[in-house]
């Protein structure tokens, strides 16, 4: 992958997630309050993963990757990304049941729903009230 190209997006460009999002991941929102990391191979964007604020953590949210890039490997391109320049022990992420082994092989661990920060705790709690089944994660720094 040598036409990888991994930057912190300007928030000028959400309107380009927010196209991404409608063809890839249906139910991403794009915010330009977000920090938002994007990946294109060969100038195409292929490749998003967004950090929204709650409080005093960050909840990585929005993860995706093209339809016909998945399986090559960049979404582990971008969370090696991440965890070099922006992933810290505040981070967290709800993830899908399907992807917590992806997330466990970028030093997110499975936490309880109950030892969650207070505001990230009621945002989970909300989307399981509303159906999303979700596994909290936390990163680990230094695992």
């Amino acid at each position: 992958m040598n036409n990888v190209i991994i930057t912190q997006l300007d928030p000028v460009k959400v309107p380009l997630v927010k196209r991404f999002y409608k063809e890839h991941y249906p139910t991403g929102k794009a915010n330009k309050s977000e920090l938002i990391y994007s990946l294109l191979l060969d100038n195409e964007l292929c490749g998003v993963v967004r950090f929204r604020t709650i409080e005093d953590n960050r909840l990585l949210t929005g993860m995706a990757i093209s339809k016909q890039h998945r399986g090559k490997q960049l979404g582990s391109l971008l969370m090696a990304y991440c965890a070099k320049h922006t992933l810290t022990a505040s981070d967290y992420c709800f993830a899908y049941a399907h992807l917590t082994n992806f997330y466990s092989r970028h030093k997110f661990m499975q936490v309880d729903p109950k030892d969650l920060p207070n505001g990230l705790r009621v945002l989970y709690e909300r989307y399981s009230n509303s159906g999303k089944d979700l596994i909290p994660m936390h990163y680990q720094q230094n695992c």
